[in-house]
């Protein structure tokens, strides 16, 4: 070993060691609301937290956000992007840790069977938290912010959406991203410019005398759009 790979090491061994946690903060809309997956902690607490769990010695993040999001909801193939690093050096009162936070968007209404019941996970509104955990309602208000910007120049919002949609459907997913009441003719005049839907022949039943049409998103379309900023928003 030479010299200067001595003093390297004995850099490294003057250092701390930390942990790493991963936490996913985990965004739904059941038609109506949007969501975030909570669970328990503590048996006789009224304290939740954001689903999360450890890095291990031979993981990427990503890896590790995939792994742990497929342990506790049985769901993977779902839109997943690193969100923030927390590490205020008292957030944890137990141990120095460092958070690695990553949001996810899954449609509620899919296969929910791998829901872990161990820590009764619950769905919430973002607007209406229970107590949480840590910084937990911090990593919530960041993931909620990037994913208002993302949604109004990419069609991120179409993750939350079931296969075919009506476009008052799609309205209410954005009335409740950005908390707000867009103009209905307004809304649908911007979603429908951007070529991404493909209307179909068949329409909701039991809402309307009329029915509304249903649409679904043009797959290869939506991945071209994905790279590149588009506006979805009307002013």
């Amino acid at each position: 070993m030479t010299g200067t790979q001595h003093f390297m090491l004995d850099q490294y061994k003057q250092q701390h060691p930390y942990l790493v946690a991963l936490d996913s903060i985990i965004l739904g809309f059941d038609g109506d609301n949007l969501k975030v997956l909570l669970v328990k902690r503590g048996v006789n607490e009224e304290t939740w937290s954001l689903m999360g769990g450890w890095l291990q010695p031979d993981e990427t993040l990503d890896r590790a956000a995939n792994r742990i999001l497929f342990e506790l909801t049985g769901l993977n193939d779902v839109y997943l992007e690193q969100l923030h690093a927390f590490g205020d050096p008292h957030r944890d009162p137990i141990t120095r840790t460092v958070s690695v936070a990553y949001f996810a968007l899954i449609k509620v209404g899919t296969d929910e069977s791998g829901l872990s019941d161990a820590y009764q996970a619950q769905w919430f509104s973002v607007y209406e938290l229970p107590h949480l955990l840590f910084d937990h309602a911090q990593m919530i208000e960041l993931a909620l912010k990037r994913l208002r910007y993302k949604a109004a120049h990419q069609p991120i919002g179409f993750e939350l959406m079931p296969e075919k949609f009506t476009i008052p459907q799609l309205k209410k997913l954005f009335d409740a991203i950005y908390n707000t009441d867009f103009d209905r003719r307004n809304f649908s005049r911007k979603i429908l410019s951007t070529g991404l839907l493909i209307k179909l022949d068949e329409k909701q039943k039991g809402f309307s005398k009329k029915g509304a049409y249903y649409y679904q998103v043009d797959k290869e379309k939506y991945q071209q759009a994905s790279e590149s900023l588009l506006s979805f928003i009307a002013n």
